[in-house]
């Protein structure tokens, strides 16, 4: 039996409408996909719409998923000591800028930010718990798993990804190769364990 490393499914209350009353006037940042977004020492953004991946690259060149920023979570360089740290649209994005020194100002904004700041947390400490696994393909399962919850959508069929992940972005979020990750969708596929649509979204089958 598998252990899950996914996070239960906890109703945490929407930060966004906190963020439009306190930031009506403010115009959102649109990034398209494929994008990189800028970061600033003094700056983090909150993901209004969109899903954003946060990448770091090891000294040999490779790259490794740090993080995927779904809507209301925030992220940028006061949020984190690694380095090089980049964040880019893994979707069409609208971006909400906020400094540190509006954020410390707010109680309000603050108690909105640690709620979503926390999920981040959670989601780290399972991409963390996914290296304790020895096997590659329970490694792949663990990662489907947790991903099922941050970007799933219920069907009749399953659970379906809602952007499409590509081998090279699962292989680096696993320490693995891209041939290997391929190698392993196609035997889950076969197994039923998952499938690909015609859009090659993933949609898993449990």
């Amino acid at each position: 039996m598998i252990q899950s490393f996914a996070p239960p499914q906890i109703e945490l209350p929407d930060s966004r409408r906190l963020l439009e009353q306190l930031y009506r006037e403010r115009a959102l940042q649109p990034f398209r996909s494929g994008q990189r977004i800028p970061l600033r020492p003094d700056q983090i953004w909150v993901t209004c719409r969109g899903v954003v991946v946060i990448n770091t690259l090891h000294p040999t060149g490779d790259e490794a998923l740090l993080s995927i920023v779904t809507p209301s979570m925030p992220f940028g360089l006061p949020l984190t000591w690694i380095t090089p740290y980049q964040a880019i649209a893994l979707t069409d994005v609208d971006l909400l800028p906020l400094t540190i020194a509006e954020v410390e100002r707010s109680p309000a904004l603050c108690q909105g930010l640690f709620r979503h700041l926390s999920r981040r947390l959670q989601q780290s400490e399972a991409f963390l718990a996914l290296s304790g696994c020895r096997r590659v393909e329970e490694r792949l399962k663990q990662l489907l798993i947790l991903l099922q919850h941050e970007i799933g959508q219920p069907t009749q069929r399953g659970t379906r990804f809602t952007i499409r992940l590509t081998h090279q972005q699962l292989a680096n979020a696993i320490g693995t190769t891209r041939v290997t990750v391929t190698r392993l969708l196609g035997q889950l596929k076969q197994a039923g364990w998952l499938s690909i649509d015609t859009k090659r979204h993933i949609i898993l089958h449990q």
